[in-house]
């Protein structure tokens, strides 16, 4: 069975969210010189990088929190109240004209 790949290129890998926080967290450590965190976690130290700048761009959304959008209600009752009128007047005139039986 030949194990080589078909064309020259390596497949993508995908990272999952944690795996990347732990990365960059490691990164803001700066414990380790981003050589040893490259060979470490087997990435690109511009890899790295990348995933420490998205951190820091973000981390002020972990304790902050975005307003829910507020919806007016108040034209969908009105809607539904002027539907509620016209099926009340429509049955009541099918009904004096004969094309709606009394017991629904």
């Amino acid at each position: 069975m030949n194990n080589k790949p078909t064309s020259g290129r390596r497949q993508r890998r995908v990272h999952s969210p944690e795996f990347k926080a732990k990365v960059a967290l490691a990164a803001l450590r700066e414990d380790k010189t981003l050589a040893e965190l490259s060979q470490q976690y087997a990435l690109h130290p511009t890899q790295i990088t990348e995933w420490r700048r998205q951190l820091l761009e973000h981390a002020a959304d972990v304790f902050g929190h975005k307003p829910e959008p507020t919806v007016d209600l108040a034209p969908l009752h009105e809607k539904i109240g002027r539907q509620a009128l016209e099926l009340d007047f429509l049955s009541s005139a099918l009904t004096k004209a004969g094309l709606l039986s009394a017991a629904r």
